[in-house]
């Protein structure tokens, strides 16, 4: 019986998992998503073309694999539709479980809603309507995508709830659908999506008895996951290692090697804490060089130094066997390059992520710079102060550093 190879997000997410995950994806058979929705975004460039996937996993870019979407999904239909536009010849190689929670137009309305009920305080989602699917999935009210399949069925629950609720949603500004609309929606969806959607937790345990090679990808990363990431300023779902087990109906004996994802700086979007955030022109470079606005959102976002602190915090959390190094060329001219290698909190120095990262002050550890990274695909190539560098944190972090990317093209990465 084989195990099941993962890949996991360090930072707060946009790490470049989907680089990875499409050169992973080759030697797989099967790439099976295991949570989050259409928040989050991998892009991914193979010659002239860049793809941007929210939903549907990457190794739909390799021909002979197959992609299943977890039951630890919420699953937007109407965007899944959309992005199923961009492949052909699907049947047979896309998989939805049937147990997936479904995320409909209201959720977005709900979660856009209740940022602006808290002003100054909104945490910054993307208003896609994520928590409030997960909120309606904890609380045993949210309708799961096995239930498109008697439209009828579920457009009167769906009406029941919104009556049952309506001085709440009166109060929000969120539009009760009308009957038949809903309806006429939810039939559409059916009339796409009825052929993928199956039982895809017995399908995990099928593959894996058949000796399947699989790859297994979240969304997101470590600190934004729910329980141990930068409370509240995370997202909705488990983005770690763990996830995977209750996303897919899997083991944790049924895990293989666990590959983390890092960006040779780091970078965050929407609020909350972010420690080694630098604000300054080199905080700009850092953004203009790395391209770093949102795939989903086109948001810019908030660029700094690579923390090491958060790093080892991350590698435990997943039981990291190596980690992927993203974006080293974006480095690239940079005379210095800093690394934050522990917090300042009330006068102390710590070299752990403590309960609540809002008062932390980075201390740093500066390395010199170096002129051109870009497209090496050889290590011993490498600069020697960019070599110095990746040694470095290797160190600090626990573990190997053991791909290492020069550049967005599928090729430019080097294998240690």
């Amino acid at each position: 019986m084989s195990k099941a190879d993962l890949i996991v997000g360090l930072q707060w997410g946009d790490e470049g998992k989907g680089k990875i995950v499409d050169h992973m994806a080759q030697t797989h058979d099967y790439v099976c998503r295991f949570a989050g929705g259409h928040n989050a975004g991998h892009t991914i460039v193979i010659g002239e073309t860049k793809y941007a996937l929210h939903l549907i996993p990457s190794g739909v870019l390799n021909p002979k694999a197959k992609n299943i979407v977890g039951n630890g999904v919420v699953l937007s239909p109407k965007d899944f539709i959309k992005e199923m536009q961009q492949f052909d010849n699907l049947e047979g190689r896309l998989f939805l479980s049937d147990k997936a929670h479904v995320l409909l137009p209201y959720h977005a309305q709900i979660d856009q809603a209740r940022e602006r009920m808290k002003g100054d305080k909104a945490i910054g989602t993307t208003g896609k309507g994520i928590g409030p699917a997960y909120g309606d999935k904890i609380a045993r009210i949210g309708h799961r995508l096995g239930e498109i399949l008697n439209p009828q069925k579920l457009t009167s629950k769906i009406v029941d709830y919104f009556a049952m609720n309506k001085p709440v949603f009166d109060a929000m500004g969120v539009e009760m659908p009308i009957e038949s609309e809903l309806l006429a929606e939810l039939e559409g969806y059916k009339a796409v999506l009825a052929p993928f959607i199956t039982d895809t937790t017995q399908m995990m345990w099928d593959i894996m008895d058949e000796d399947k090679k699989i790859l297994l990808e979240g969304a997101q990363g470590t600190m934004l996951d729910i329980d141990h990431g930068t409370y509240p300023y995370v997202t909705s779902s488990t983005t770690v290692s763990a996830g995977a087990c209750s996303g897919l109906g899997i083991n944790p004996k049924d895990i293989g090697k666990v590959t983390g994802i890092a960006k040779a700086y780091c970078t965050r979007v929407g609020n909350g804490p972010f420690p080694s955030e630098d604000l300054g022109e080199e905080g700009a470079k850092l953004r203009k060089n790395g391209h770093e606005f949102g795939t989903t959102t086109g948001r810019p976002r908030r660029c700094g130094w690579f923390d090491a602190v958060a790093m080892r915090h991350a590698v435990r959390v997943n039981g990291v066997d190596q980690v992927a190094l993203m974006k080293l060329d974006v480095l690239d001219g940079f005379d210095e390059v800093k690394v934050c290698v522990a917090y300042e909190v009330d006068g102390k120095e710590i070299n752990y992520v403590p309960y609540d990262l809002e008062d932390a002050t980075p201390v740093y550890q500066s390395f010199p710079g170096w002129d051109k990274t870009e497209g090496v695909r050889d290590f011993e190539i490498l600069p020697v102060t960019a070599k110095t560098y990746i040694l470095a944190l290797e160190a600090m972090i626990g573990t190997k550093i053991g791909i290492i990317s020069t550049s967005p093209e599928r090729e430019d990465t080097i294998i240690r």
